[in-house]
């Protein structure tokens, strides 16, 4: 297949459904070209198997910020997946939509990205394990458990301290209600990870009319007369260029379109002539708009068992092997994250900010290079994380260099509004309220991180500053709007002033959603492929 109608770079969250939705008339040819490799590797099928890839330059992009003065001067550390499946094969497999309020936001300029537009192609993207409703799909490309059996035995202590500070259980946050603690759906199918690759981009690679090159880290958009009509790549070392009948459609995430609409010549004008490269369209917003979601866990030793004791020693990590292995259960069949909630630092407030995750498990001591799930801490402990919903701080992705292998510049800019420190504020002091909750209480020895020192406000702060990092979630650095003023792409997905060109992936947010990003970035690419399939010859 030595020529193509569209051209794909990248194969995570959004690229695996491009390239299943594109191909599945048989009527169109289409090239994927991806930088990593394979996903069929152990610790990527493996659930709880992530945190060996939190370090993995095998599967992992392994990006760092620059020094953040609001994490006080940290640089924190950015995986993103390297591998088929992109992110979605490193993460850690929650599957959050967002709140309504957040798509009513999308929809208000940009038509068809409303709630009841997303909806409906969340239904039909969707097969839930918990049966198909208003709400909940059946039936389609994409396997989520409802993830309520084998749970640990101290989440209903979790949802019941929740509900004694004031947040009652809710039985679905993809549902009616967003607010409320809960259960997390997953994307995980009889013991393994259901990433986009093994759910949409596997699929679809046994149909003649698709082709995936593995390896090929793109270099450039190449345009024409003011269209794109292929990409420069290089693989093994060769460059080479692949040309497109159709269009170009950029799905490489958050950091690595707005990279490679850079390297093309499409960007802040004064930085792109700073590098050596033409200017082919200018546009300061390529890159800026970049927002993610912070988080902090708070830390307790146990009087009861949690999963510390279950895989810190040698004996423990036997037996959950044999009951994965044996019975396809035990700890390592899910993520680490069994509960969480959403709840409102302000009663006035009219959706929730801020987003909870339990765990039944804890780690003081990381190894160097190792997000160490499998090797926690001595003790018995527990951990109850929170993030921001909607953060008002902004970054930016700028190039280094004029050279695709070099990382960019990634400009965080954690905590620079007060609106996000007084939030946090508020976030970290009704998470202690959760476990000073009888339910809880009864249960806890002491409080070990921050530690019960800690707790005048100025502390607080000085804390989470000091301990808090992403929570994996970039978005918005191609933002999606009505013209170039302070966009980068239109409702349709098409980059403004350039032809046959598109970014469809989480770098279109509009804006960040409350919750976990994969299943949105996986919206994207379905609705994307929509766009795309009705402006086809």
């Amino acid at each position: 297949m030595d020529d193509t109608d569209y051209i794909i770079v990248g194969a995570g969250s959004a690229g695996c459904v491009l390239a299943e939705r594109l191909t599945a008339s048989g009527r169109h040819k289409v090239t994927v070209l991806e930088a990593g490799g394979s996903d069929r590797r152990f610790y990527v099928q493996l659930p709880l198997g992530y945190g060996k890839l939190f370090y993995d330059p095998a599967v992992n992009w392994l990006y760092r910020t620059e020094p953040d003065p609001g994490l006080a001067g940290a640089r924190d550390h950015w995986p993103r997946g390297k591998v088929l499946g992109g992110s979605s094969s490193i993460n850690a497999m929650v599957w959050i939509r967002g709140h309504r309020a957040d798509y009513e936001d999308w929809g208000r300029e940009n038509p068809g990205w409303g709630w009841d537009d997303c909806l409906a192609a969340y239904r039909a993207l969707e097969d839930n394990e918990a049966g198909g409703d208003e709400y909940r799909g059946k039936g389609g490309p994409l396997f989520v458990s409802a993830n309520r059996a084998g749970l640990h035995p101290l989440v209903p202590s979790y949802v019941a301290a929740c509900g004694e500070a004031g947040l009652p259980e809710t039985p679905d946050f993809n549902g009616a209600m967003q607010e409320g603690a809960g259960v997390y759906q997953m994307t995980i199918r009889n013991a393994r990870r259901n990433s986009a690759a093994r759910a949409f981009l596997r699929p679809a690679m046994k149909r003649p009319n698709l082709r995936v090159i593995t390896g090929a880290l793109a270099t450039k958009v190449v345009i024409e007369g003011g269209k794109a009509v292929g990409v420069a790549y290089r693989k093994g070392g060769e460059n080479r260029v692949l040309r497109a009948k159709g269009e170009v459609i950029l799905a490489g995430g958050a950091i690595n379109s707005p990279q490679l609409l850079q390297l093309s010549g499409i960007g802040p004008g004064a930085l792109l002539q700073a590098l050596g490269i033409p200017v082919v369209l200018e546009n300061q917003n390529v890159g800026d708009h970049l927002s993610d979601h912070q988080g902090i866990n708070y830390t307790w030793s146990m009087k009861v068992p949690t999963y510390n004791d279950e895989l810190r020693p040698w004996w423990g990590k036997l037996r959950a092997g044999l009951q994965y292995f044996i019975g396809g259960g035990g700890p390592l069949a899910k993520s680490i994250n069994h509960g969480g909630g959403f709840f409102r630092t302000r009663a006035e407030l009219d959706r929730p900010n801020m987003q909870l995750y339990f765990q039944a498990f804890s780690t003081l001591v990381p190894r160097e290079g190792e997000r160490p799930l499998l090797t926690p801490d001595p003790w018995s402990g527990m951990s109850i994380g929170l993030s921001n919903c909607r953060p008002t701080s902004q970054g930016h992705i700028r190039l280094r260099t004029n050279r695709a292998e070099d990382h960019p510049v990634i400009t965080a800019n954690a905590f620079s509004t007060n609106h996000d420190v007084e939030e946090m504020l508020a976030a970290v002091k009704f998470l202690r309220k959760i476990a000073a909750q009888p339910a809880l209480a009864r249960l806890i020895k002491e409080e070990l991180r921050p530690g019960p020192e800690v707790v005048s406000d100025d502390q607080l702060i000085a804390d989470f500053r000091a301990r808090s990092g992403t929570v994996y979630h970039p978005s918005c650095t191609c933002r999606m709007g009505r013209d170039g003023s302070d966009s980068v792409v239109d409702a349709g997905l098409r980059v403004h002033g350039v032809g046959g060109l598109r970014v469809i992936d989480a770098s279109a947010f509009p804006n960040i959603i409350a919750g976990n990003t994969n299943a949105p970035a996986i919206l994207m690419g379905w609705k994307g492929a929509e766009r795309v399939l009705a402006d086809a010859p």
